[in-house]
């Protein structure tokens, strides 16, 4: 299969500090057709959106020729923890997910994306991955009751005690066992895990249907030239792989790019078009 530009998707993540309209408007002059939308204040807060609201919001991406493909709640900086020993914030992070579910459906959103959570470092791992698997299942099957897939995406070791790279990725999904939650692959938590994109591949086949692809040192969700990481090599091995999947610059960096996030993007898209395999 062969990459496309058409797989990059336009994302908010550098836009937080900008009108919701601002991101629409420069994702459909950046010729995008997907979106992957971050759910976080003020621009899309997954507690206070109402189902009109994601209406409209649908409606708005639908007028200038967008359309929502993932929808990826703030779940690292917020309280959110599906795996939290605390009782009442482990339920609360449940319920979070379910109301996210149930506004990427609105939205019309075929993907939400989920995290693993973490435990508390003095606890035995066991017990924070078995609170982590049942809440995973659990919010994937309500999603597939609205027809939306998830996909859950490792993180880096200070983000997580639990999923740090694809081999527990894959055990994971496996103890999940449903055929509704797909793998993200981050290639900024793939290089901080010493891994490759063959690497996620071995280990989850087909399951792999979202990529985040950003830049890093190896860490540091960059834009394309403000790290070190390989992409000419990772785009090769995506197409080798047959990745027909959805693609998002991640865009966080120092913080900097929020000041005027459309020329950033603009050099990632530069950056991928002399980088796909010819």
């Amino acid at each position: 299969m062969t990459l496309t530009l058409q797989q990059l998707t336009g994302s908010n993540f550098a836009y937080q500090q900008l009108p919701f309209e601002r991101f629409l408007d420069d994702a459909a002059a950046l010729g995008r057709e997907r979106l992957e939308l971050w759910g976080i204040a003020p621009q899309f807060h997954i507690p206070q959106v109402s189902d009109a609201e994601a209406r409209a919001v649908r409606r708005s991406a639908q007028a200038r020729g967008l359309s929502v493909h993932c929808l990826t709640p703030e779940q690292v900086m917020y309280p959110v923890n599906v795996a939290s020993p605390v009782t009442w914030l482990r339920a609360a992070s449940i319920a979070m997910f379910r109301r996210a579910a149930e506004l990427a459906a609105e939205l019309g959103a075929e993907l939400l994306l989920l995290t693993p959570g973490r435990g508390f470092e003095d606890e035995p791992l066991e017990a924070a991955w078995r609170r982590s698997v049942d809440a995973v299942g659990e919010i994937a099957a309500y999603a597939e009751t609205l027809g939306v897939a998830c996909v859950l995406e490792p993180l880096q070791r200070v983000e997580s005690n639990l999923v740090n790279d694809s081999r527990t990725l894959a055990r994971m999904l496996d103890e999940i066992g449903s055929s509704n939650v797909g793998a993200v692959l981050d290639t900024v938590g793939m290089a901080v895990a010493g891994e490759s994109v063959d690497d996620y591949f071995d280990s989850l086949g087909d399951r792999v249907r979202h990529v985040h692809l950003v830049d890093g040192s190896p860490a540091g969700h960059l834009a394309w030239g403000d790290g070190r990481l390989p992409l000419a090599e990772y785009l090769t091995a995506l197409e080798r792989r047959g990745y027909g999947g959805r693609m998002t610059f991640e865009l966080f960096g120092d913080g900097t790019y929020a000041f005027d996030p459309r020329p950033v993007v603009e050099r990632c898209l530069s950056a991928v078009t002399s980088a796909l395999p010819r």
